[in-house]
């Protein structure tokens, strides 16, 4: 590890600890993610970005501190908050790992307590997926959260971008509209909101832990489908140790598609491609 200075700086500011050392962390497509070695012996993850929108590490950082909540009681990791300010967000450090059935299997359970913890309403405060603004104003029932805020909205932007063509988007509000058929009553769980596979971090100590949430309350098949669409290691293992704790309505494994629309439209908002396309077949298999 060498030293960034400007970052380093930036890093004791908040933290009050000297920093000793940093590196460059890969992954990030939205804020530069830097590793830190501190004074104090600890390890952080400093997350920046220059002219990030307004709140936006805070909303974070008020994320990752509701799920954490249900950590006590069983829940999922969160890495724990150590500082935040309006151009960046520091977190402990979790040493990555190896995947296992074993520690699929914690992450299935703990994410089923984590839900279980629950959630006021449908919606919560207004955050972010990716850059984009995420609207959460919160209403009576899944249904109306979901096509309000969710799949009518971001297909209209994805229109506007030139990314999803009108007929898709008529399927896509077609599909809203039927939610309320299609998808059965449960009340609000307490979601990560962005739980696709990179947002889950394989630990050395063998409890997998979550980063970047774009917490709400909402349908719990939500996070369960979003860490299908891109392909989590030892899925199975994670849902069959859910379902121990918290078994799914009957006909969940067909509603996933349903689930994944909204990703694939943020997807063709933010790096168009065939996100769009795909979005429109999946719409049209459930209009």
């Amino acid at each position: 590890m060498t030293r960034q200075p400007h970052l380093a700086r930036r890093a004791q500011q908040l933290l009050g600890s000297a920093v000793v050392a940093t590196a460059p962390v890969a992954g990030g497509d939205i804020a530069t993610a830097t590793k830190l070695r501190l004074g104090n012996g600890t390890t952080a993850l400093m997350k920046s970005m220059t002219q990030a929108p307004p709140g936006f590490f805070e909303t974070e950082a008020r994320g990752l501190r509701w799920l954490a909540e249900a950590t006590p009681d069983g829940g999922v990791v969160v890495p724990e908050v150590l500082a935040v300010d309006a151009d960046c967000l520091l977190l402990a450090w979790v040493e990555p790992g190896r995947t296992s059935e074993d520690s699929a299997a914690a992450f299935g359970r703990a994410l089923a307590v984590t839900h279980a913890a629950g959630a006021p309403s449908f919606g919560g405060a207004d955050g972010f997926i990716g850059r984009l603004p995420l609207p959460n104003s919160p209403v009576d029932t899944w249904a109306e959260f979901h096509a309000t805020r969710r799949l009518i909205p971001f297909a209209r932007l994805a229109v506007d971008r030139g990314v999803l063509d009108p007929a898709e988007a008529a399927a896509v509000e077609s599909v809203a509209a039927r939610l309320g058929e299609l998808v059965p009553v449960e009340p609000p769980s307490r979601l990560h909101g962005d739980l696709w596979n990179g947002n889950v971090i394989w630990a050395a100590d063998g409890l997998p832990a979550v980063i970047d949430p774009a917490v709400h309350g909402g349908h719990r098949e939500t996070d369960l489908a979003m860490l299908a669409l891109f392909g989590l290691p030892h899925l199975q293992r994670v849902v069959d140790a859910y379902t121990e704790v918290s078994p799914l309505a009957d006909g969940w494994d067909d509603r996933t598609g349903l689930f994944q629309l909204f990703p694939l439209l943020v997807h063709a908002c933010l790096f168009g491609g065939g996100y769009g396309a795909r979005a429109g077949d999946v719409a049209r298999r459930y209009a």
